[in-house]
């Protein structure tokens, strides 16, 4: 799944907060953005092994959402949602598409590390790629209570954020293809640094 799916997911993960702790609901949204971005911050560098824990983000974040709930503050809060952010994010990539650079191909059997069992966990392609229009739909779909619920920065980083998903779903099969022309032509020092996926 895109990022934007991502980060929207980590956001509504905090809704709840709203009615249960309204005074820390924004730090619960904002760690949940934050903890569903994280993971892709190995984008470039051993993307979904690097920063991608399907076993270990869960099993943290569930000491850490009691934390919060017996004592709730906002470095309680905002470490608990960050990493339930986190953990949907590594756990809901199994659902998505290969990791590969045009995944509707359906030609890589790699999802997301398991670092607990030292095994790629192949993709189910419930979402057939990043980008695809189920992903946009899912995008969309996460966003309309966030837009009810919220105001202010909040609500605009929503838009923003909706606004980059239809954009790259637009322009995800044109990316792939001018991913394949420009790394090419990157110097050959380079290539140490440059993804398989994309060579």
């Amino acid at each position: 799944m895109m990022l934007p799916t991502h980060v929207l997911a980590g956001m509504l993960l905090a809704t709840p907060l709203a009615l249960v702790g309204p005074e820390l609901a924004p730090i619960g949204f904002v760690a949940g953005f934050l903890g569903g971005l994280t993971p892709d911050l190995d984008m470039y560098v051993g993307h979904r092994r690097t920063l991608h824990y399907p076993v270990y983000y869960p099993v943290i974040a569930v000491p850490a959402l009691l934390a919060a709930a017996l004592a709730p503050s906002p470095v309680t809060v905002g470490a608990a949602f960050f990493l339930l952010g986190a953990a949907f994010h590594s756990v809901t990539d199994m659902y998505g598409g290969g990791l590969e650079l045009r995944p509707w191909e359906g030609n890589s059997d790699k999802a997301v590390y398991d670092h607990h069992r030292d095994r790629w966990i192949p993709p189910r392609r419930g979402v057939r790629y990043d980008g695809a229009v189920e992903d946009l739909a899912l995008s969309v779909a996460m966003s309309v209570p966030l837009y009810l619920l919220l105001d202010g920065p909040l609500r605009r980083l929503v838009v923003a954020t909706v606004i980059v998903a239809a954009v790259y779903a637009v322009l995800r099969r044109r990316l792939a293809d001018a991913a394949a022309v420009f790394f090419p032509l990157l110097p050959a020092v380079l290539d140490p640094y440059v993804p398989e996926r994309y060579r």
